[in-house]
């Protein structure tokens, strides 16, 4: 160690060994940093990053072990073979590729240590051919120990660099362990080679040796050397700049919505975190608000998914660029968005909803068209309403659901009462799903009749019913609002009208069918194409098909129900108004639309025999029925003395208890109300 020591302050210049030195700590540091890049990528990014780092390794050992031995000062003349020199080169980047793809095959730690030991006899072969390559004129004596050193210095150092490198857990101590090592290993291979070599000149007088020449050569060396690896650096930052944005842009495309841009549902669940965490340091209250856009899917339908898309994008461009301080807004599913904010007093989340509504209810300009979207609002307040992020944000999504359902303006803030029941609810349309699945709903039909002396039966009125196995029979006064919410009403509209055209085809072909259509299957416009469909399939002649709206469900979207109405019409299918008198603009539809059927409401026929002002409605409704050439039929009929009444004014048609219960099919049969015949396609007889 001492001899080593000795040699190198001695017989060195020690301005070059520094320089040797930082291109070795230099060197070192790139080629560590380029080998471990190959080991997080596979196939041939593996053999690039390989590639680079055995040039960048291989000239900065070279050219360490280069300017080293331009640093030695023999006292006498002193001469390079070029070939050798050269080959000295390739050997350090040969060998050190080899070493880096064998230490990388199967990411096992053994080919690690071995791909280590390889390198370091690889910089041991590049250093004793260049050692070959050093001439000098004098006698040349070797002292073989120091020999075997200068190889087992560089073997050991290097497997334990290369073991450290090609670990999973590469950390900063793992990463400057390995340069450390590295370093060593080199440095401590040329200087003990160095110390090997004896030289006794052979005359006493030498021409003087140039040094300005040699440090002129060390420095041009260096700067070549710089340049490689300065290559190998500029690689490296650029990959790992180029993986930096992809990063961001594969967590923005995580956090983030596709379509909208704002923050997804997994962002917003973080930040529900993160704001309660901050809430919790500072004393502060937190809000969630659901956001549920009303009627998107009619939109989605009606005007196509183009349309919704521009408008969902429209929205929540508005809702970002309203956003102030501690608010926070993200969707969370297809019409729904979320929001948080943080807050002092309670008005201060109906201002901000106030804000989110406004920018809704603003008119939406996508090309030539314009729509309005409204939503509902519902809020749930942290820790008043919840313990936990996920139970603030279902139970501000039980609130939503509420405001929805209950057509509320203003935003609906939770409360203990509101959870019972909507979870109620959920069951409920949880249950009426599987009802549907299992097939465990009947429909019941209530005859209509002719208000003639011999009450013709004239066709029937098919009514949904529900008998849940744990709470009994369920109105569907109840069960069908829960259908219209949680979008199971399609599903059960399909399921009645196709159960109903089944059972009509094997009636007498005089007898029609009424279905009732309900706000939300009339506003969808697959509905005309699904009647067709089912007339066809079942084989039930359109004319014996009436489908009975409400004046509400008309009123909805009434140019969009007019649309639908008349396509309906052109397949032949009849439409009756149903509950006539109870809207708010009876005479505007039947102004719009040639009805089939004026039914009507109960509410008026029950009070005819004491009540002069409904006797007076239900005359006029007659009177109108008549100009209009509309048949009428009243319903709720109970008793004979309205019967006669009716009669009397000349009403063609009624329907109630008095003429007729619902029934299923097997008991209308059984009462002999009913004949049922095999089956006959009457669509190809029509």
């Amino acid at each position: 160690m001492l001899n080593v020591l000795n040699c190198i302050y001695d017989e060195h210049n020690l301005y070059l060994v520094f320089l040797a030195g930082t291109l070795c700590l230099f060197g070192s540091a790139v080629t560590v940093h380029l080998l471990r890049r190959s080991v997080t990528t596979q196939g041939a990014q593996r053999f690039g990053w390989c590639f680079l780092a055995s040039v960048a390794g291989g000239g900065s050992v070279w050219t360490t072990h280069f300017v080293s031995m331009l640093a030695y000062e023999p006292k006498v003349p002193v001469s390079f073979d070029p070939a050798l020199t050269v080959l000295s080169l390739v050997i350090a980047m040969v060998g050190l590729f080899v070493s880096f793809v064998v230490s990388g095959l199967k990411d096992r730690p053994a080919l690690a240590i071995v791909g280590g030991a390889f390198a370091g006899l690889t910089f041991s072969a590049m250093h004793h051919t260049g050692m070959f390559a050093y001439r000098v004129t004098g006698l040349v004596d070797w002292n073989f120990d120091y020999i075997w050193a200068s190889i087992s210095i560089p073997t050991i150092f290097s497997a334990t660099a290369f073991f450290l490198v090609w670990q999973q857990d590469f950390g900063t101590k793992k990463l400057l362990a390995s340069m450390a090592l590295m370093v060593l290993g080199i440095v401590g291979l040329h200087f003990t080679g160095m110390a090997a070599l004896t030289v006794t000149p052979m005359s006493q007088s030498f021409p003087e040796i140039d040094a300005q020449a040699v440090i002129a050569l060390a420095m041009a060396i260096a700067v070549v050397a710089l340049i490689i690896l300065g290559t190998g650096l500029t690689s490296y930052l650029i990959d790992t700049n180029v993986r930096a944005n992809s990063n961001k842009q594969l967590h923005h495309m995580v956090s983030h919505d596709a379509l909208t841009g704002l923050p997804n549902r997994v962002s917003f669940e973080h930040q529900l975190s993160h704001a309660l965490q901050t809430a919790q340091n500072t004393n502060k209250n937190v809000a969630v608000l659901g956001i549920d856009l009303n009627r998107f899917k009619v939109i989605n339908d009606s005007m196509g998914h183009a349309i919704g898309d521009k408008i969902l994008q429209a929205l929540a461009g508005r809702m970002k660029q309203t956003l102030q301080a501690g608010e926070f807004v993200a969707r969370v599913g297809g019409d729904e968005f979320a929001a948080i904010k943080f807050f002092h007093r309670k008005s201060e989340i109906s201002a901000f909803a106030e804000r989110l509504k406004n920018e809704c209810i603003h008119p939406i300009n996508i090309g030539s068209t314009k729509t309005t979207v409204a939503a509902s609002f519902g809020a749930a307040i942290w820790p008043d309403d919840a313990a936990d992020p996920d139970e603030l944000a279902k139970n501000a999504g039980l609130a939503t659901d509420h405001a929805k359902r209950a057509f509320m303006e203003q935003v609906c803030f939770y409360d203990s009462e509101i959870g019972t029941n909507m979870r109620d609810q959920r069951h409920l349309a949880e249950a009426l799903k599987l009802a549907l699945q299992n097939d465990d709903l009947e429909l019941h039909y209530q005859v209509q009749k002719s208000l003639s002396q011999n009450l013709e039966i004239l066709g029937f009125e098919a009514l949904l019913r529900w008998q849940h196995p744990k709470l009994g029979p369920i109105s569907p006064e109840i069960f069908i609002p829960v259908a219209e919410e949680n979008g199971l009403i399609f599903s059960l509209g399909e399921w009645v009208l196709r159960s109903a055209c089944v059972d009509a085809v094997t009636w007498d072909p005089h007898l029609k069918i009424a279905v009732n259509v309900s706000a939300v299957q009339l506003m969808d416009p697959n509905l005309p194409h699904l009647v067709h469909t089912v007339l066809v399939e079942t084989g039930l002649s359109p004319n014996r098909l009436e489908l009975e709206l409400t004046e509400t469900a008309l009123m909805k979207d009434r140019m969009q129900s007019l649309h639908i109405m008349r396509q309906i019409r052109s397949l032949g299918v009849g439409i009756a108004l149903d509950d006539f008198g109870t809207g708010y603009s009876s005479l505007e539809i039947l102004h719009a639309f040639s009805f089939d059927k004026i039914k009507i409401d109960k509410s008026f026929v029950h009070d005819i025999e004491d009540d002069r002002k409904s006797l007076a409605i239900v005359r006029a409704v007659l009177a109108l029925g008549k100009s209009l050439d509309i048949p009428v039929l009243a319903e709720g009929i109970e008793t004979h003395n309205q019967v006669s009444i009716l009669r009397a004014e000349g009403c063609d048609e009624g329907q109630g208890f008095l003429l007729g219960r619902p029934s299923s099919l097997k008991e209308l049969i059984w009462q002999d109300n009913l004949k049922s015949n095999p089956p006959i396609n009457e669509s190809k007889l029509a």
